[in-house]
């Protein structure tokens, strides 16, 4: 799977971060109703919003990040449970950018090509 096709998948409701491998494979089961070992990047943030956790299945085993703001609280939408994100909004919320604010790009389409 490249990196442009990946699914993401944020779960907006905040989430134990003492919960590991196996508890966040839980969720993704049973309140997500997604197959952790999918392909599926699933991103999880506690309740302070200082800190996410990233789960990954690359192929033939789990992959867990984690990621602790110094200053700052990472900007989650409360849209609804979960929120499937592109990779560049990923990136901004890894970064602390609230990436529902942000301008989307403009799309163009050519008819003809004189």
């Amino acid at each position: 799977m490249q990196p442009n096709n990946l699914e993401i998948l944020l779960c907006t409701a905040p989430t134990d971060m003492r919960k590991s491998i196996n508890g966040l494979c839980f969720l993704v089961d049973g309140e997500l109703g997604e197959n952790p070992p999918c392909g599926t990047v699933d991103v999880f943030c506690n309740r302070v919003k200082d800190k996410l956790k990233i789960l990954y299945w690359d192929g033939n085993g789990f992959c867990l990040l984690y990621k602790r703001l110094e200053k700052g609280r990472f900007k989650i939408p409360k849209e609804s449970p979960s929120l499937s994100i592109n990779p560049d909004e990923l990136r901004w919320l890894l970064q602390g950018i609230d990436f529902k604010s942000l301008p989307k790009p403009k799309v163009f389409s050519v008819k003809t090509y004189a």
